[in-house]
């Protein structure tokens, strides 16, 4: 029984987690089809601004409780100054060119913010685990988990409905379906799909500044943190299904499920669990569980 409650909870906290690190990187690809390697250096922007901006704030000796407002802004000015900067002045150049490229690209991108991230805040790690310690911990079924894991959960449930909501319950969110699914007519129908790509790309940037950011103070921010990410999130939207916000969920529960199963019941299969997992999901569903549907042009 406790086995079972510390696989469930473990599973939970690393499937939010994933899903929060992923759900950017397959939003951008279900809009502008970009396989964005870039992502995993918005997510450890988003880390590293977190932590440095929590540890100079504990030290004026002001209220924990604020902590949690810089996390989010951290993230949203992250995700809006790289985001917009790289859109603006790289990516809306490599428009409708060949995928391999745009896949350079993004590479060569997640390269120089590697880069970025070491010439502003060097190769020391950083600490802030103010904000996870000060909402201590809760005992269930006598083992003790910190508050701030369910913080982390309930925040992603609270993005995916919000995505979920904003893409088929507003005007805003139909158009962009229709962006997807056919730009030429989207442009003849006199939709600004630039604005679009653009906007899809910051808030892609952003939600994977908030993953690394939230994830802050529960990890040792070091440098290299973006390229373990991004290996991991192609993993949860590969199973998932390209492109699809629902298949990101279920990919990260599944994920996180396999991991914390490996983890509890044989640790040695942790580091290799992910990928048996993926390769079986795709051996039955080649393009992923939800992937989402291409239209044929005649």
């Amino acid at each position: 029984m406790l086995t079972a409650v510390a696989i469930s909870l473990d599973g939970l906290g690393f499937a939010a987690w994933l899903f929060l690190a992923s759900v950017g990187l397959t939003l951008i690809y279900g809009v502008m089809r970009i396989l964005n390697i870039a992502h995993g250096g918005f997510y450890a922007l988003g880390a590293y601004s977190a932590a440095w901006a929590i540890g100079l704030y504990t030290q004026t000796g002001q209220t924990i409780a604020l902590t949690y407002l810089i996390i989010p802004m951290a993230a949203l000015i992250v995700g809006v100054v790289a985001g917009l900067t790289i859109e603006r002045g790289v990516m809306r150049h490599m428009y409708g060119r060949d995928e391999v490229l745009m896949v350079l690209v993004t590479y060569a991108i997640f390269l120089i913010l590697e880069d970025v991230t070491k010439l502003i805040w060097g190769t020391d790690s950083y600490i802030a685990y103010q904000p996870a310690y000060w909402l201590g911990t809760i005992e269930i079924f006598g083992i003790p988990y910190t508050v701030y894991k369910f913080l982390t959960i309930g925040i992603a449930l609270a993005t995916g409905f919000i995505l979920w909501w904003g893409l088929t319950r507003t005007r805003t969110g139909k158009l962009l379906l229709v962006v997807i699914n056919d730009r030429e007519i989207s442009s003849a129908l006199g939709i600004n799909v630039t604005l679009f790509f653009t906007a899809t790309f910051v808030i892609g940037a952003t939600l994977g500044a908030l993953g690394g950011a939230l994830t802050a103070p529960e990890i040792s921010v070091v440098p290299g943190i973006g390229a373990e990410i991004i290996v991991m999130a192609f993993a949860v939207i590969v199973i998932g299904g390209m492109g699809s916000i629902g298949g990101a969920m279920i990919g990260a529960l599944i994920v996180g499920f396999a991991r914390a199963l490996s983890v509890h019941l044989y640790p040695p299969a942790e580091l290799f669990s992910i990928y048996i997992v993926m390769a079986l999901v795709l051996a039955i569903k080649p393009y992923g569980l939800f992937a989402l549907s291409e239209g044929r042009k005649i």
